[in-house]
């Protein structure tokens, strides 16, 4: 292994550099005061990433020359906290963060990276803030310190920032080395889908395809096991139909389960499972038609069966708590103020809350929908 080319090349590299640093120091120590050999010798240990000395090198010709190198400097300071950062030393980072603003107070990039160190726990907030800023003047910089929030929470937002940065900045090298990352994790994780799948271990394939499609969504391969998840659920879903018609309910209730552990977005399957719990269940079917309801939160199918199930529950709480009843009949007609029975069941319960305003309104809507109602 020690005769690869690359590892010669990258050693030959390193013995320049290192001799650059060295002849650099007896310069130095002939000519003291030569600005360019200080930060000639700060690029050497740069290139060594030796990241300290480069800045030692770099402040000592600040001295000799205020305000030349505030922008080398600042970018050394802001380079090795990248690198403390991706290594998850934060603490470290930050003080590095710390050193490039104050070299360059006016470097919004870095005022951006510390505010999001320092607001550790609140990315939701950094998140927020670097929205703002990309909205009123967006930037590959920008887009890469969001990528990397998005990164760090395990958002697959990561991979569109990184694209935008790219778009602006098409030589973004910071860009290009997280694409690099994104996508090689995006094939580790292909790459065990598909042996999980070998081993019938289906769920976990998913699972890690999933992760895969984060950090390479144009990927088509992934797709293809997206797809599958999909088809499994569905047929989990038409197998619960079919016993649901034939009157297993526990059968279709448990295959109903398992098509929304293969697949959590589609939501006739939440609707559907609700439909088939029986009188003790009605809170998991409520429960169901809500997860539906923010998943389509205007279909009108999802509020009918909102509608049905709390006038359901609304019946059933009539027999001992009126007031519960009267919220449940409300709600009802919150999602379907069309149906008569349901002003008569509230009206009801309004009567026996002793709330006769409510009930008489009741019953002039129900003479409104239903004017040959004889009660």
């Amino acid at each position: 292994p020690e005769l690869q080319g690359s590892l010669i090349i990258q050693s030959k590299a390193a013995c320049q550099y290192e001799w650059a640093v060295i002849c650099f120091s007896k310069a130095i120590t002939l000519q003291p005061k030569q600005t360019e050999l200080h930060a000639r010798q700060g690029d050497a240990y740069l290139q060594l990433c030796d990241f300290q000395s480069a800045a030692a090198c770099y402040k000592r010709a600040r001295l000799l020359q205020p305000g030349a190198f505030d922008a080398c400097l600042a970018f050394i300071y802001n380079l090795q906290g990248q690198c403390l950062f991706d290594r998850g030393l934060f603490l470290e980072a930050l003080e590095a963060f710390k050193r490039a603003t104050e070299v360059k107070p006016d470097c919004k990039i870095y005022k951006i990276r510390l505010s999001c160190l320092t607001a550790a726990g609140r990315h939701g907030d950094c998140l927020e803030e670097l929205s703002e800023l990309i909205a009123e003047s967006p930037s590959a910089d920008l887009y890469i310190v969001r990528a990397r929030v998005h990164k760090l929470m395990n958002q697959s937002l990561c991979f569109q920032d990184v694209k935008s940065a790219l778009t602006l900045k098409p030589t973004c090298q910071e860009a290009e080395a997280l694409l690099l990352q994104l996508q090689e994790a995006s094939e580790e994780a292909r790459q065990q889908a598909v042996l999980r799948t070998l081993t019938g271990q289906l769920q976990e394939a998913l699972c890690l395809i999933s992760t895969a499609l984060q950090g390479s969504p144009q990927d088509a391969r992934l797709y293809l096991f997206k797809e599958a998840r999909i088809q499994l659920a569905l047929t989990y879903n038409d197998f619960a139909v079919q016993c649901f018609s034939g009157g297993l309910y526990i059968e279709a209730t448990l295959l109903l389960n398992k098509a929304i552990r293969e697949e959590k977005g589609l939501a006739g399957l939440y609707l559907n499972r609700g439909c088939f719990f029986k009188r003790e269940d009605w809170c998991y079917a409520l429960l169901d038609y809500q997860q539906a309801e923010e998943m389509l939160p205007d279909d009108p199918a999802v509020w009918l069966r909102l509608a049905v199930i709390h006038n359901t529950l609304g019946s059933s709480c009539f027999q001992n708590c009126f007031k519960e009843a009267v919220d449940m009949f409300s709600l009802a007609l919150k999602y379907n103020p069309t149906v008569g029975q349901y002003y008569e069941n509230r009206s009801k319960a309004f009567r026996k809350v002793l709330n006769l305003r409510g009930a008489r309104e009741d019953f002039i809507c129900l003479l409104i929908l239903d004017p040959s109602n004889e009660e």
